[in-house]
């Protein structure tokens, strides 16, 4: 079995025996992981990996929209959409108008989100994006 092989079943093990709270905490890291990308594409002024990283991005977003569970987050919920909402918003105008300082801005918002979604749902602080 070749690694990228095992590296794939290891990843599918780790997604299928995740929590709820644990598979957000997974979404954040891989949306961090994008963010990152698109930041060092835009200082390479590569268009074209900076918009391929950036729908990496707004994919990441949909499915964390997709997953709210408004009825049972009540209030939370709501907070959330409005947040997740913007933070596609911002991704969408950086894919026209590049700006690292507002990237970085809605890259430390992410990152507080999901340090506050690993400390609560006991998943490690350490982001993969670090």
């Amino acid at each position: 079995m070749s690694y990228a092989t095992q590296a794939s079943t290891y990843r599918e093990m780790e997604v299928l025996s995740a929590s709820p709270g644990q598979l957000v905490v997974m979404l954040y890291d891989h949306l961090l992981v994008a963010l990152r990308r698109t930041h060092i594409a835009m200082e390479a002024h590569n268009p074209e990996l900076r918009s391929s990283h950036l729908d990496r991005a707004r994919l990441v977003i949909t499915e964390l929209l997709a997953t709210l569970d408004r009825e049972a987050g009540g209030e939370v919920a709501e907070n959330l959409s409005a947040l997740y909402t913007f933070f596609f918003t911002e991704l969408v105008d950086l894919g026209l108008h590049p700006d690292v300082v507002r990237l970085g801005r809605v890259t430390a918002m992410v990152t507080d989100l999901r340090d506050a979604f690993a400390q609560a749902s006991g998943v490690g602080l350490q982001s993969v994006a670090s």
